[in-house]
């Protein structure tokens, strides 16, 4: 599975990719085993880091379905929405400086003739 912008820059570490999956599915909830499973990152791994996002309320119980417990990221805690402008500053940075690079190597290449006509 290829890697997002976020974690190529930042460190695919579990948390981070955690913190992805959150962020990017930000519009649904989840239960930890599809958390767990989505991000890529072991069950007992996320119930260390759970701990701490719960304590934190980085994350809310939306509902409860059976005896799945459903969680989302809480938006209303001003810590998680500015990690999430940092998240999506890191993702635009990245883009911007790759778009740059393209354009720089593009315009070198403007010298060289498109095609026979143009000889």
């Amino acid at each position: 599975m290829k890697k997002s912008i976020f974690l190529q820059e930042v460190g695919d570490t579990p948390i981070n990719r955690v913190w992805s999956f959150l962020i990017i599915h930000s519009e649904y909830d989840y239960s930890m085993k599809d958390i767990a499973r989505f991000a890529n990152v072991g069950y007992t791994t996320l119930k260390t880091i759970w701990k701490d996002f719960s304590t934190r309320n980085i994350v809310v119980l939306t509902r409860t379905v059976g005896k799945a417990k459903m969680y989302k990221l809480n938006r209303d805690n001003l810590v998680v929405e500015k990690f999430i402008d940092y998240y999506w500053a890191v993702v635009a940075a990245v883009v911007k400086k790759e778009n740059s690079l393209e354009t720089q190597a593009s315009s070198s290449n403007t010298s060289l003739p498109v095609s026979v006509k143009s000889v």
